[in-house]
């Protein structure tokens, strides 16, 4: 029995992990993610004897047109000692930290250009400047894929974003935001600092919006199957965790079932033992003969004759 139990607790735990990756993968898998880890290795890409310090361009396939990227090694100490005086529109000041530390890391840098209302767009908000991106790995590997980002954080002077690319003036009376999407899709508004600048103090993407009426465009990728199967795959993914939930009961269900017919087998099978030994012979009493106990029978089967009996 404590087998089962053990067995019963294994399968629940391996349903219930399985059921929180299908509804993590369902929560996460977002097109703006898939584009950072697909930049992030076309950034990576165009590292070749790369130095310290120095930014790299990479290059870009035509179905990304409209989209820059770039990267740059450095060491972590000396981000954090000196940091950098301009990399594209980002000023890193010093006392920049990373988490988890690593020797070297790579700062990737994106713009989105004409397609930042496609991978963030904002309701009700209208884009003056394309989406920035700002993005710490860690380089130990420079031919690694899918890495995890590392965490940047200015502890002194904020991280600065100066927009040189305005795509539109703000229209009159209307006061422009700086907006910040953190890695975990949260969205954050700030000030404009002077007339086109942002601060932050962590890793992430950037741009300045202003209020509009006119409805932002809703997300589409390249990368994934087209905008027109979009609900029909987020039906499948609800049908997945529906399904993933149905089949842990039922097979719980089916283990239970299984240790009750176990139980039963088992009793069923020691009542025939016990009747198959009841069935073998006679249970015979015990008597004492000095200090040991020896079986007596109750009925002497055959009278003892003496040999004289015998004598005519």
């Amino acid at each position: 029995m404590g087998l089962l139990r053990s067995l019963a607790m294994l399968v629940l735990m391996i349903w219930f992990c399985f059921s929180l990756d299908v509804m993590a993968q369902s929560s996460t898998s977002r097109p703006a993610r898939a584009l950072d880890a697909l930049l992030q290795d076309y950034a990576y890409s165009s590292f070749v004897r790369p130095k310290t310090g120095l930014t790299y361009d990479g290059r870009l396939p035509s179905n990304l047109s409209g989209i820059q990227v770039a990267g740059m090694r450095l060491r972590s100490g000396s981000l954090r000692n000196r940091g950098v005086q301009m990399y594209k529109e980002f000023h890193i000041p010093v006392g920049v930290t990373v988490q988890p530390y690593v020797e070297r890391l790579v700062l990737v840098y994106q713009n989105l250009g004409n397609r930042s209302s496609t991978y963030y767009p904002l309701t009700n908000y209208t884009y003056l400047a394309p989406v920035l991106g700002l993005l710490a790995y860690d380089a130990f590997d420079l031919l690694a894929t899918n890495l995890p980002e590392l965490n940047i954080t200015a502890s002194a002077d904020p991280i600065s974003i100066r927009f040189q690319d305005i795509m539109s003036e703000a229209p009159q009376g209307s006061v422009p935001k700086c907006v910040w999407f953190d890695l975990h899709g949260l969205t954050n508004f700030s000030n404009v600092v002077s007339g086109n600048s942002c601060l932050t103090v962590q890793q992430g993407h950037f741009s300045i919006v202003v209020e509009s009426t006119t409805p932002s465009p809703s997300p589409v990728s390249p990368i994934p199957p087209p905008p027109s199967g979009k609900g029909k795959k987020s039906k499948s993914r609800v049908w997945i965790i529906v399904g993933s939930v149905l089949g842990g009961i039922v097979l719980l269900g089916l283990l239970a079932f299984l240790i009750i017919w176990l139980q039963k087998y088992k009793h069923r099978k020691k009542m025939q033992q016990m009747e198959k030994a009841a069935d073998v012979g006679e249970a015979l009493q015990m008597t004492t003969v000095g200090d040991t106990k020896a079986p007596t029978a109750l009925v002497t089967r055959t009278q003892p004759t003496l040999e004289t009996e015998y004598v005519p």
